[in-house]
């Protein structure tokens, strides 16, 4: 399949590294004609911006005609955890491009606590970044696609933690649960108005802001990635343009009707044990 987001305007929270660059990159390549990208450093959404520009254009026939139509894309600097900020990338993406077809919520915190040791900052850092604001996008996106009358298509990144987690992922976990509520409960609201909302449960991904965390929190070493691999069922983690495949045709006209789905990528299953 090809030019699955043909025309298409696509905000991607989180869209300047790791996964969510790589679904900004995506959505390129198949034919977004704008992208607005957001992160908190400014320095860093250009940088990704100018990124995402020239790996759209690529090389031979079909570089040489994205080179001509191009693709525009917006780099917004945003602290979502603020108040206001969230919605601010929708009105600054609508304010560019006119309106906003498709959504990605791929923005998250991802530090450690447990129940016991999670401060009132903590949890309430996880719940601005991880539900509030994906909450605020989306009601923003959605009100423009009902003024337009237009249908629209949003993807939340949620995780495997949303099942229950490690005990060091409590305010995470619970941040992650109530966004996949989220998700269900707005694609039943809005499932009349054409708007699609669907979920992805990440699993263990290899992105460099994986490394960060496992240098951080768990003392890893340069050698980290390599045994995590070697004992994964499929020999690998998840990996970022993989997953950015399966968002941009959950965001496209060929994934049909879905809505209202939480899938499970991930190569460990839920409920599922060795005796």
């Amino acid at each position: 399949m090809q030019n699955l987001m043909a025309g298409k305007i696509l905000l991607v929270t989180g869209g300047t590294q790791g996964l969510g660059l790589a679904i900004a990159e995506a959505a390129a390549r198949e034919g977004a004609t704008g992208i607005a990208i957001v992160g908190r450093s400014a320095e860093k959404a250009e940088r990704a911006a100018a990124a995402i520009r020239d790996r759209a254009i690529g090389g031979g026939p079909e570089g040489a005609a994205r080179a001509e139509s191009g693709v525009e894309v917006l780099a917004i600097a945003a602290d979502l955890a603020a108040p206001g900020e969230a919605e601010r990338t929708v009105t600054e993406t609508i304010e560019r491009f006119g309106r906003v077809d498709s959504l990605v919520n791929a923005a998250g915190a991802t530090s450690r606590g447990t129940l016991l040791d999670t401060t009132r900052e903590l949890l309430d850092e996880h719940l601005a970044v991880n539900l509030v604001a994906p909450f605020m996008t989306m009601q923003a996106a959605v009100l423009d696609m009902r003024r337009r009358g237009a249908p629209g298509t949003i993807l939340n990144i949620i995780s495997m933690a949303m099942h229950g987690g490690q005990p060091y992922l409590a305010p995470y976990t619970a941040s992650k649960a109530g966004l996949a509520g989220l998700t269900r409960n707005a694609a039943f609201a809005h499932r009349f108005d054409r708007v699609r909302i669907n979920g992805l449960n990440i699993g263990w991904t290899a992105t460099p802001g994986e490394t960060v965390t496992q240098r951080t929190f768990h003392g890893a070493d340069a050698d980290w990635l390599a045994r995590a691999e070697a004992a994964q069922p499929m020999g690998k983690l998840g990996q970022p343009d993989e997953i950015a495949d399966a968002v941009v045709f959950l965001l496209s006209e060929r994934s049909g009707v879905v809505t209202g789905s939480i899938i499970d990528w991930d190569q460990n299953v839920p409920g599922a044990y060795d005796q």
